[in-house]
């Protein structure tokens, strides 16, 4: 029973405006419906949308933030000119341009932007070199999700409790977890390592806006998991049965999780 991402979920002022701004800047297929609905990032997980404050108080957190909201999103592609497009469909679409489309110190090619709704995506490549024409659209291989800790050490040994295994392990670098097909990779750093990676002030308080779901079988999955996280040091609430089961933990950097049961 190990603990994955299946559902990025970002709380935005506009559902409707957020979900056509990531919907086109992916060319993602229209949402389904239900408690999973959201944008296929073709195949790469799925990206859902809810009003900041009605997400704020799913959580029970204050919805007001300033700054940095402590997490990066991901797409990585297969080339650098993917990168290129992806950036320029997001520029076109009311997206701002944070770190220009280039290759970096260590021949990483990247960019960055902060989409209309505020969330920072950080997009890669996983080759150095245009060797093959590029698909249109462009269809990611992998999407992850970037969390800013105190310590990434001690945050892999939370996250290893809950079935997680580490694939990257640079000490208080830089960690990234295993990712099965279907869901997003999760990654570890600093606040400020995360933040200057996407050439970003580090400084900022408050909801991130951001909640990340776990879909497991039964309810009695959700509450085992659920007990798991409380042992490991997470605060957790109580399930409820609203039309779905599930239930919320913080893990210990504050960062937000749902594990909920397949209806």
């Amino acid at each position: 029973m190990a603990l994955s991402i299946d559902i990025i979920t970002l709380g935005v002022p506009e559902v409707e405006a957020a979900q056509g701004f990531y919907a086109s800047a992916f060319s993602c297929p229209a949402p389904g419906e239900g408690p999973a609905a959201g944008l296929d990032l073709h195949g790469t997980g799925r990206l859902a949308f809810q009003p900041l404050e009605a997400m704020a108080g799913d959580t029970g957190a204050d919805p007001a933030a300033s700054g940095f909201r402590g997490y990066v999103l991901s797409s990585i592609v297969q080339r650098p000119a993917e990168v290129r497009a992806l950036l320029d469909a997001a520029a076109a679409r009311g997206a701002t341009v944070v770190k220009p489309a280039k290759k970096a110190l260590f021949g990483e090619f990247t960019a960055a932007y902060q989409a209309p709704d505020g969330a920072v995506w950080k997009l890669a490549a996983a080759t150095k070199k245009d060797t093959a024409p590029v698909p249109d659209p462009p269809e990611p291989t992998e999407t992850a999700v970037y969390l800013g800790v105190a310590k990434p050490k001690a945050s892999k040994t939370f996250y290893e409790k809950l079935g997680m295994k580490a694939e990257h392990d640079y000490g208080d670098k830089f960690i990234d977890f295993a990712v099965a097909g279907g869901a997003c990779r999760l990654g570890l750093l600093t606040r400020k390592a995360l933040a200057g990676d996407v050439g970003i002030d580090q400084h900022g308080d408050g909801f991130s806006g951001l909640v990340l779901t776990h879909t497991v079988a039964s309810p009695g999955e959700v509450d085992a998991l659920l007990d798991a996280a409380r042992s490991a040091g997470a605060q957790v609430t109580a399930p409820t049965d609203q039309g779905e089961y599930a239930g919320h933990f913080t893990d210990p950097d504050g960062h937000h999780w749902k594990i909920t049961a397949r209806p």
